[in-house]
């Protein structure tokens, strides 16, 4: 049944796109497994596949929380030495994608990780609310992540 599913939400026309992005399926449904395990807000999914395609075509290495949570084994709160797992799956230590899908992404994250957002965007920070920040620059997502943090401190700067 989960067969089934899959092939009715896949598009033909995406297809296409894969040799745009030098991509395998497996590989685009398991970057749609991250958009959809790092994605609240649908609105941010086509601007997040955006950074890790940009992220990818840099050959960074993806930095992709859901990796974390899928290597630890459960969701929760993450921490410094969570970053640390060893794990094939663990985008933080491990270059590229991971050996597979992370989670069952949705037809809306498949569309994202075939059609992202035209961005230059390297960076983004979750800003409490369920969407994100984007940045294109380090200093811009040192600023962003500061000023989240202010925010969630409830310290608000005086005009």
């Amino acid at each position: 049944q989960m067969v089934a599913e899959f092939t009715a939400q896949w598009r033909p026309a995406w297809d296409a796109r894969l040799e745009a992005f030098n991509m395998t399926r497996r590989q685009i449904v398991t970057l749609a497994s991250i958009i959809e395990g790092e994605v609240r807000d649908g609105r941010d999914r086509p601007f997040v596949s955006s950074v890790y395609h940009n992220r990818l075509r840099a050959g960074w290495r993806l930095h992709a929380d859901p990796t974390v949570i899928n290597a630890i084994g459960r969701r929760r709160r993450l921490y410094e030495k969570d970053y640390e797992r060893a794990s094939p799956y663990n985008t933080y230590l491990v270059k590229g994608l991971p050996p597979g899908p992370i989670d069952s992404p949705g037809r809306s994250s498949l569309r994202a990780a075939v059609r992202p957002e035209k961005t230059d965007d390297l960076y983004f920070v979750a800003d409490g609310t369920g969407g994100h920040v984007f940045a294109k620059t380090l200093a811009d997502q040192t600023r962003n992540i500061a000023q989240y943090r202010r925010a969630a401190a409830g310290w608000e700067p005086s005009n």
